[in-house]
């Protein structure tokens, strides 16, 4: 299969389109923090499960297509079914997900918010060869003993037991298939030289204490992006948007809030 892949999209809300895209370990749940509250009075919120993630079924994907390439023309399609444009908001993987489909399909974007993201890990060879090895141990270990594993790194030294519980309940649910893709597209992909075409409204937001990709990685995409904002979330650790959803929702409702309406976005 070489077109988009089908995906399920779980909604919540009125008003202006935004699709959140989760993680490399996340679903569509990742979002239930935002699905539930502040900003799904003002937007209509739409959090998919990426292509063998959550309520997606499993990519069967044929040799060829660029996989990431493969990934953001699917969550494009879930913007055209949408009626787009819209506001995208990646998290992590997804937010280089929303790097690519900015990239790819402009015209499309209202606006583009990457939250504890990166320019991925094809930049260099520890990336690539991390990937890999993230699919060995999920192989090796399955799902519940990965989560439990990867999922402490997630949240900050002083996390709500019951959020850490809840990130890693997600990260257990993860699949062979959709995971695998997913490693496949970020170790094959290095945005760096292309963040400067970027021509959006656009938002970099990150973790106090983000181990995972880190405030460092945070900032260089920031500064690739030509008139980019940035927003450290206190506190909070790679999975900011869960650990403090009320400082996560007030930086990106503040964003937001700035864009123009699009009745006045001409392309």
């Amino acid at each position: 299969m070489t077109g988009p892949l089908p995906t399920a999209v779980r909604s919540a809300g009125s008003g202006d389109p935004v699709l959140l895209l989760h993680g490399i370990g996340g679903a569509a749940a990742s979002f239930d923090p935002q699905l539930a509250g502040p900003l799904a009075d003002r937007y209509r919120l739409l959090a998919w499960d990426a292509p063998g993630y959550g309520d997606s079924p499993d990519p069967v994907v044929l040799p060829g297509p660029d996989p990431m390439d493969l990934l953001a023309d699917s969550a494009l399609a879930v913007l055209e079914r949408a009626g787009g444009p819209a506001h995208v908001v990646g998290v992590s993987w997804g937010g280089v997900i929303a790097t690519r489909m900015a990239l790819r399909r402009p015209e499309l974007l209202r606006s583009l918010t990457l939250a504890d993201s990166t320019r991925g890990s094809g930049r260099t060879a520890a990336g690539r060869s991390g990937m890999t090895r993230r699919v060995e141990e999920l192989a090796t270990f399955g799902a519940r003993a990965f989560a439990a594993l990867r999922a402490p790194r997630l949240v900050g030294p002083d996390a709500d037991p019951q959020v850490l519980a809840r990130v890693t309940g997600i990260m257990s649910g993860v699949r062979t298939a959709g995971y695998t893709l997913a490693a496949a597209a970020m170790a094959a992909t290095d945005h760096s030289a292309q963040l400067s075409r970027i021509d959006l409204p656009a938002l970099v937001v990150v973790g106090e204490h983000d181990v995972v990709t880190g405030v460092a990685e945070s900032r260089a995409l920031a500064e690739g992006i030509t008139g980019a904002g940035f927003a450290v979330v206190a506190g909070a650790g790679h999975a900011a948007n869960q650990e403090r959803p009320a400082a996560f929702d007030r930086i990106l409702g503040g964003f937001l809030a700035g864009v123009r309406p699009a009745t006045a976005v001409a392309r």
